[in-house]
């Protein structure tokens, strides 16, 4: 073979090569910068039985500060554990139909924004946010996610508000065990270290209850004292002008003194 045509099967061989490594590319999604796509199983995620297949995509420990907005939209598994992450922004994995577990653990997440999970309620199956800076729990956050999640290993302060606000979510009850009190409000309620699901005949919100009821009676006892005022005023009032109308009707001419001169002017004449 020439030396032409060497050149032109070697340029044809680069060029076969170059476009199956763009196919490869596709094929793997297109992932993220540092992140990892691969088809099939993803190797047996924690929480999720079952209907193997789908996308998965690994970012784990590679210092992210953010959570990738390019995401697959058919990605069923996402790993962002053991990276930078501070927050959960809303709406951060919409456009994501098929997510069935999300891997959110060994971060420094300390704030889960309303809606956070927004649009995962029909497809999520585990969601894990172990190991981070997790201190209040607000249910606007998990809104209508019935999934299983992992809530251990973050600091949670137990106050009336997460008491009130537990009922209003829709995760497996197990989930809420996870919920174990580092601090509590307030502190005698001795709840510290112990998962607050597990302490039904705790309640946080006694103090709130004791306000309450403590304001209610400070109103109540203003407006008796309102009335009160008003009923005084209006008798001593009457009584005054009562006082007043005797003493006009005591200084009129009396009918039987009117009567006397009538009589005694008959008389006479």
């Amino acid at each position: 073979m020439s030396a032409a045509g060497d050149k032109a099967l070697t340029c044809m061989l680069l060029r076969g090569l170059a476009l199956l490594t763009s196919w490869l590319q596709l094929s793997a999604g297109a992932c993220s910068k540092h992140c990892y796509c691969s088809e099939g199983d993803g190797g047996g995620g924690v929480g999720v039985g079952g209907g193997s297949g789908g996308k998965t995509l690994r970012c784990s420990n590679q210092r992210l500060t953010e959570i990738p907005r390019d995401i697959p939209n058919d990605t069923r598994r996402v790993y962002l554990d053991f990276n930078l992450l501070t927050s959960v922004p809303a709406d951060a994995f919409a456009g994501l139909p098929q997510l069935a577990e999300l891997d959110l653990s060994h971060n420094d997440i300390s704030q889960l924004q309303p809606g956070a999970f927004r649009g995962l309620s029909s497809s999520l199956r585990f969601l894990d946010l172990s190991a981070n800076k997790l201190v209040h729990f607000d249910a606007d956050s998990f809104e209508g996610l019935r999934a299983r999640a992992n809530l251990t290993d973050n600091p949670w302060h137990c106050d009336c508000e997460l008491q009130m606000a537990m009922p209003r979510v829709d995760l497996e009850p197990v989930s809420l065990t996870g919920i174990v009190c580092q601090t509590s409000e307030p502190e005698e309620t001795a709840v510290r270290g112990l998962a607050f699901l597990l302490e039904p005949d705790v309640d946080l919100c006694v103090v709130m209850k004791r306000t309450t009821d403590v304001a209610m009676l400070v109103v109540m006892f203003g407006w008796f004292t309102m009335v009160i005022s008003y009923l005084v005023y209006y008798v001593r009032a009457n009584q005054e002008d009562a006082r007043r109308h005797l003493e006009y009707l005591k200084s009129l001419p009396s009918r039987q003194a009117k009567s006397e001169e009538s009589s005694t002017i008959s008389t006479v004449v």
